[in-house]
């Protein structure tokens, strides 16, 4: 029988990727979108076979009626607290209330739940939707995947391929950095929608790779060399973001102030997956890190 699955936050970069995987397995997808969203994706949306229920995000009736008869709901949200406690905590509710089995929050990150409260304001966030989450009966499934693979375009200081350097922080250049492409992560996550006995966590990797292999991967791939620079302690780090957060109040309503940068960085050379959940789903196909960075150098 077809399952019937409805993503919240289908409009977004990685909701639509979610949506185009579920479609592909043969699954009936809902969206559930706020007012405003923009016409022309709802259309390609429509166009592919999605149907679209417009709702008010925190009208718990309408989220209800949009999820009443599926067997999954998908949780794409991103924001700030606004979003990820109270706009989700709505969507929890509905679900519920529709007598929906499954849920699979919006985490799609580290896993935080090994790291310490208050060193990523994000993750707090997170955090605090879990507490909640975790007062109710429905069975929920996080997907850890890490830092999205994409983020190694963006010059950061792990991979810049401009100043051909890569940076690292802590004793050793050989930490294991877990990184996930956001097709992959769509694509695992629509088939873990389908899956009726997922257990609470998954962790998945496109790749696992260290600072030393980024820049000996990708002086192979360039043919020039890419240097190793020690950027400091984690601590260091730590010390670091918390100053520039006091001294930058007004990034606390901002989704991606400098600091929350730091704070990501902190994390990636604090927690690593020490099991990958990845063949689980036998037909997924992962990208090796030479296979990534070959398509961004």
């Amino acid at each position: 029988m077809q399952q019937s699955v409805l993503v919240a936050g289908g409009s977004g970069n990685l909701g639509e990727r979610i949506i185009k995987a579920l479609l592909e397995r043969g699954a009936e997808v809902r969206a559930v979108v706020r007012h405003g969203s923009d016409p022309e994706k709802l259309k390609k949306l429509e166009t592919a076979g999605v149907q679209i229920f417009m709702a008010d995000m925190l009208n718990t009736a309408e989220i209800t009626n949009a999820c009443t008869g599926v067997s999954c709901v998908v949780s794409a949200l991103q924001g700030l607290r606004d979003v990820i406690v109270d706009t989700q905590k709505v969507l929890l509710d509905s679900a519920i209330a529709a007598g929906v089995l499954r849920f699979i929050p919006s985490d799609y990150s580290l896993d935080f739940t090994r790291l310490k409260a208050g060193e990523n304001r994000n993750f707090d966030l997170r955090r605090e939707f879990h507490q909640y989450l975790h007062t109710t009966s429905i069975a929920a499934t996080s997907i850890f995947n890490g830092a999205f693979a994409d983020i190694l375009t963006y010059n950061i200081p792990v991979l810049n391929a401009k100043k051909k350097t890569v940076g690292y922080w802590g004793d050793t250049p050989d930490w294991k950095l877990d990184f996930t492409t956001m097709d992959e992560t769509a694509a695992f996550t629509a088939a873990a929608a389908l899956d009726a006995a997922t257990p609470p966590r998954l962790c998945i990797a496109s790749f696992q790779a260290s600072p030393g292999e980024f820049s000996s991967i990708a002086g192979e791939i360039t043919k020039s060399a890419f240097n190793l620079i020690h950027m400091g302690s984690v601590d260091q780090l730590a010390e670091y973001n918390q100053r520039e957060r006091f001294a930058h109040p007004e990034g606390e309503t901002q989704l991606n102030p400098a600091w929350q940068s730091g704070q990501y960085l902190h994390d990636m050379f604090s927690v690593q997956h020490e099991t990958l959940d990845n063949r689980r789903y036998p037909d997924l196909k992962w990208t090796s890190a030479a296979e990534f960075l070959t398509t961004i150098l």
